[in-house]
């Protein structure tokens, strides 16, 4: 389930690199290219990457849209984003793609809750969906587990105050956030329209000589066709809110980790 359309077609991207596909150079694609095929889309659901065939089952990620109310990072419209009426409204659409589990497609309007609020949130989807559920800043701390780091650095497009909130999410699980950086960008459109240059900006500038990780931790932000340039240029793991929330739906089923070098280290270890 995702918020509005700012960063969208990473999904389908991402559902093409997972089967093996190479839908691009890793860093030129610009915002709006998306990679489509397969089935075509509904309202409000991307067509899905071509499926391919093998021992593994292949992994569609059809979107379902959430209404995002207002476009803002501000805990208030945070707190109503995220809201238990706004994700239900939405839960016959994700029946109708036949979906095994759902998880929250967005950073902020999950973390913003608290850890406890966090839990509360995808525990009621998962009762109203009749689905495993998890959202994308569970994804984070699961997926900084998955590399068994300790030390992180987030670079965030947020406002510093909802930046903050965050870190304390992480916090919550042990994580020692080594830097935080805000961008004090307000709007989940104006993220999407960032490319490599600005993505490129943001992780080298959030990143810290003591972090074993950069996190990314916003949704509406493009990723997708970056992950492995950045790591070479930071020479460590970096993690993106869409390839996390991507991981995180693999746990959810249970479902083999594909060695993909292109997704980053999180996707680089042997499967599992």
């Amino acid at each position: 389930m995702y918020p509005g359309y700012s960063a969208e077609d990473d999904y389908p991207r991402l559902e093409a690199m997972l089967a093996g596909a190479d839908p691009g150079d890793g860093g030129a694609m610009e915002p709006g290219s998306a990679v489509t095929g397969g089935t075509g889309a509904g309202d409000g659901v991307l067509g899905l990457a071509g499926a391919v065939t093998g021992a593994t089952p292949a992994v569609r990620l059809p979107l379902v849209h959430t209404d995002i109310g207002e476009d803002a990072h501000r805990v208030d419209a945070l707190l109503e984003m995220g809201s238990a009426a706004r994700l239900a409204a939405r839960v016959d659409e994700l029946r109708a793609w036949g979906a095994q589990a759902v998880v929250w497609a967005c950073t902020s309007a999950s973390f913003v809750f608290g850890r406890e609020g966090a839990q509360e949130q995808v525990r009621e989807l998962a009762q109203v969906a009749g689905l495993p559920a998890s959202s994308t800043s569970f994804a984070f701390a699961h997926a900084i587990g998955d590399l068994g780091v300790e030390q992180v650095a987030v670079a965030a497009t947020y406002p510093e105050d909802v930046a903050e909130l965050f870190t304390a999410f992480l916090k919550s699980f042990g994580t020692e956030v080594v830097a935080m950086r805000g961008s004090g960008i307000i709007t989940a459109a104006e993220v999407g329209t960032w490319g490599w240059e600005e993505v490129r900006a943001l992780a080298r500038a959030g990143d810290h000589p003591e972090a074993q990780a950069v996190l990314l931790p916003d949704t509406a932000l493009h990723t997708a066709a970056y992950i492995a340039r950045l790591e070479a240029e930071l020479g460590k793991p970096v993690l993106t809110a869409n390839q996390v929330t991507v991981r995180e739906g693999l746990r959810l089923l249970a479902h083999p980790v594909p060695h993909r070098p292109r997704l980053g280290a999180l996707f680089s270890t042997a499967a599992a």
